[in-house]
Formats: C-alpha cells, sequence, structure tokens
C-alpha cells in the first residue's frame, strides 16, 4: 500500500500509545529505546489496513521505534524478505519481544527459515541465537506437513546449545524442545530422549530447559492428545485408501 506516508502514521501511532503500557513492557522484559507503548490490537488493526508494503516495513523498522518495528513485521511481505535483511533485523533484536514475533509471524514463512535455524544457533548475540529457537518453534506450530525428518537435525541443535545459561537463549532452546515434541508421537519419543541427554549434561541451564520440558512432553494432557491425533491421522490414511 504505497499510499501510506510514514511520518503521518508514526504521528498516529505516538496519538494511540501511552506511556502506562511502556511501564507495562519494562515488566516483562521489553525495555527498548524508543516505544510508543501501542496495544497490540492496535497494531493488529494497523496492518490490516495497510497490507502488505514491503517499502514500508524497512522504513518503520529503520526507525528504531519498537512498536514501529512490531508493526513492520506484521505488514512485511515474507515473499520478498532476503536472506541479508533477516540477518540485519535480527543483529537489531532488542528484546524477546520483537524477536519472537519476528520469527512467529514472518521469517517462518520465508525460504530461509531453515537456514537461519543453523546459522543463528552458533552466534554469541543472545536474541540472535534465541532467534534460531523461536524458528524453530514456530516451524513446529506452523509447517503442519514438514516431515520428521525436518525436525530430527534440529533436536541435536537443541541439545548442543543446551548449556546457554543466558535467560532469552534457554528458554527459547527450551520452547523448541517442547514444540517439536508435541508434533506427533514419534517426534514426542525423540523429543524425550533429547532431553534425557540434556539433563544428563549436568549444566544449571541443560538441567532447568531437560525438568521442564519433560514435565510437559510427559504429561497426561499431551499424551491423550498426541493418541488423539495419531488415531485421527490414522482414520484420513485409511479414507484416502
Amino acid at each position: 500500500m504505497t499510499a501510506v506516508q510514514l511520518e503521518p502514521l508514526l504521528r498516529r501511532m505516538r496519538s494511540l500509545g501511552s506511556r502506562r503500557n511502556v511501564l507495562g513492557m519494562a515488566r516483562y522484559g521489553i525495555r527498548p529505546a524508543r516505544a510508543f507503548g501501542l496495544p497490540a490490537s492496535e497494531l493488529y488493526r494497523l496492518s490490516r489496513e495497510i497490507g502488505r508494503d514491503h517499502a514500508l516495513a524497512r522504513r518503520l523498522w529503520a526507525t528504531g521505534i519498537h512498536d514501529a518495528r512490531v508493526l513492520a513485521i506484521l505488514v512485511e511481505d515474507p515473499e520478498r524478505v532476503s536472506s541479508p535483511q533477516m540477518d540485519r533485523w535480527a543483529k537489531d533484536f532488542d528484546s524477546w519481544a520483537v524477536c519472537d514475533g519476528a520469527c512467529l509471524h514472518l521469517f517462518d514463512r520465508t525460504p530461509y527459515a531453515r537456514l537461519k535455524v543453523r546459522e543463528w544457533s552458533r552466534r554469541p548475540e543472545e536474541f540472535v541465537k534465541r532467534a534460531a529457537f523461536a524458528l524453530v518453534a514456530a516451524l513446529a506450530v506452523h509447517d503442519k506437513q514438514a516431515p520428521d525428518a525436518l525436525f530430527l537435525p534440529f533436536l541435536k541443535i537443541v541439545s548442543r546449545e543446551s548449556d546457554d545459561d543466558r535467560n532469552g537463549v534457554k528458554k527459547a532452546v527450551n520452547w523448541a524442545l517442547r514444540q517439536i515434541g508435541k508434533r506427533n508421537p514419534a517426534l514426542n519419543g525423540a523429543a524425550i530422549r533429547a532431553a534425557l541427554g540434556i539433563r544428563a549434561r549436568g549444566t544449571r541451564a541443560a538441567r532447568w530447559i531437560a525438568a521442564d520440558a519433560l514435565r510437559e512432553l510427559r504429561s497426561d494432557a499431551v499424551q491423550r492428545r498426541l493418541r488423539l491425533r495419531a488415531r485421527r491421522s490414522e482414520a484420513r490414511g485409511r479414507r484416502s485408501r
């Protein structure tokens, strides 16, 4: 939507924000240098009005304003996102919120998502590394047709990086492990085995990641849901023969 002008849009966003929301973000560890404090509902409403706009997304991101970057994620066209753009944006991540939002709403829809998992998982920057595992979680949730073979190498990366005790990283490693293990019974078993191996590493981060993941992956609720999903899959397979 090329008719959207950046400065009037920023003025409108500023008018919709609130200092109270900015202070509320800080309580959740989101402390950007600049923020308007727009509610999520307003950002989604603005994104629906604007539609996909690659040029505007790039200008919004360049402002460095938290709310503008969230809106950039929502209006960017995943088909026009390049690998270098993903690297540039990832280097700018300054909170888990922007990192996870980019991975859940944009990056996982690009053809570079799997490549970035491998690349970013070895990066030293906390939020770039977090993005690798947020991408794994996003793919596990959104890519319904992906084969199990896609996720088994990701489990090896999860295990390899499970000693990183930084909060932003270890929570995302745990998130990725849990989401893989909730896809189907086979991956549940693979994720549980990975979690047991992680626990055996003995570091503080590894013990926390494994304990939390095993608690959920072995839970009655998850096991019931996986059995039901497997029965439905088998029924669909019989009907299609």
